[in-house]
């Protein structure tokens, strides 16, 4: 559901115009946080910041465990924070809290440890209690956290931040003592390219990039000022029009997660995406990794238990931009059309028939699951 009405209205998912690539990277990541984030690069106006703080707002209410200040899942115990560890004990049985998805805005100009949080070193050796402070890590997890300019951050913090949201956990150590808790967020950065570019490493390891430019038809471009005209005019009446669309959305997404981790993949599916990152000269392995995991989301958020070509195609088409070395004559992207036509090529291949129908049930470290 859509968060409470005593937040200030924001401008329905929904309600975007346009920036299909842009709302799928998100939403996918909305699915399984497990993806790595999303770097949305673009000019201004294009609806960057609008609709990272509405996907937020849409985003389903999430269970807590009660009064624990990272918002740890109640579900999952293994990865409690440390305090929750030691408050649960052997039983692993905490009250539970419902919360909705909170949206933490990222300053460029935060340090590391506003970013980690930090361990009182003096109370640990004259009291011998462990006081953690909590940093933005701790307030974004289960949540969306969002980088504005992201290029103008501090390598280190970015850095941190995309290893948080690789591991999904923030472990802080100082003199011997140390504390952990879940990190595992929606990480969305924007930045406009003419500001600067991320250095190649960082900008690999976004699991997905958008390049958005200005909508250039006429009638879509009209069909952006009435939208917000009529929001700025009464922003609750303009909302109240797209809450069913919002709360479908929402339940969609919420089923989705319950579904991810269902879904299976094939030894031809795996063999589709390393011929297609090989033919394409992708360096690294991290991009096959990426679009396993976002092919998995967006079959989960179809309804599907299995990844087709066409869900890896579309996953490519996001995890690939970035990372795709291009020459002056080479064109600009390769559409979802281009992608699964060369999956397809590919795997008649080289796909042994008799390999085709084998799936493969290891996902993500859960182990094997069981076969119907």
């Amino acid at each position: 559901m859509p968060r409470s009405k005593q937040m200030p209205a924001i401008f329905p998912f929904t309600a975007i115009v346009g920036q299909e690539r842009m709302k799928r990277a998100l939403i996918l990541n909305a699915v399984d946080t497990r993806i790595g984030g999303v770097l949305i690069r673009g000019e201004r106006g294009t609806a960057k910041s609008t609709a990272a703080r509405a996907l937020a707002a849409l985003l389903p209410r999430v269970k807590i465990v009660q009064d624990c200040r990272f918002g740890c899942d109640p579900n999952k115990p293994a990865t409690w924070c440390t305090e929750c560890k030691e408050r649960g004990g052997a039983s692993k049985h905490l009250p539970v809290a419902e919360r909705t998805t909170p949206f933490i805005n990222l300053p460029v100009s935060a340090t590391e440890d506003r970013v980690v949080g930090t361990l009182d070193i003096e109370k640990a050796i004259q009291k011998g209690e462990r006081h953690f402070e909590p940093g933005v890590l701790a307030s974004a997890n289960r949540g969306l956290l969002y980088i504005d300019e992201v290029n103008l951050l501090d390598d280190h913090v970015v850095d941190i931040l995309l290893d948080s949201a690789a591991m999904g956990v923030n472990t802080v150590e100082r003199e011997g003592i140390s504390f952990a808790h879940p990190a595992r967020f929606i990480l969305v950065g924007t930045m406009n390219p003419e500001e600067g570019d991320l250095r190649p490493q960082l900008l690999d390891r976004f699991a997905l990039s958008v390049d958005i430019v200005g909508i250039r038809e006429a009638r879509e471009r009209v069909t952006i000022m009435e939208r917000n005209l009529s929001y700025e005019k009464d922003a609750e009446a303009f909302r109240k029009i797209w809450i069913p669309k919002e709360e479908e959305l929402s339940e969609r997404i919420a089923k989705a997660r319950e579904l991810v981790d269902q879904v299976t993949h094939t030894s031809r599916d795996l063999l589709s995406i390393a011929a297609l990152t090989a033919s394409l000269n992708v360096d690294g392995h991290r991009a096959d990794l990426v679009i396993l995991k976002a092919a998995r989301a967006e079959a989960a958020f179809e309804g599907r238990t299995k990844i087709n070509d066409h869900d890896i195609a579309l996953a490519a088409e996001l995890a690939l931009p970035h990372r795709i070395k291009r020459t002056p004559f080479q064109q600009a992207e390769l559409t979802t059309e281009q992608l699964q036509e060369r999956i397809e090529q590919l795997a008649g291949q080289s796909m042994p028939n008799d390999q085709e129908g084998e799936e493969t049930e290891k996902q993500d470290g859960k182990g094997e699951e069981k076969k119907s």
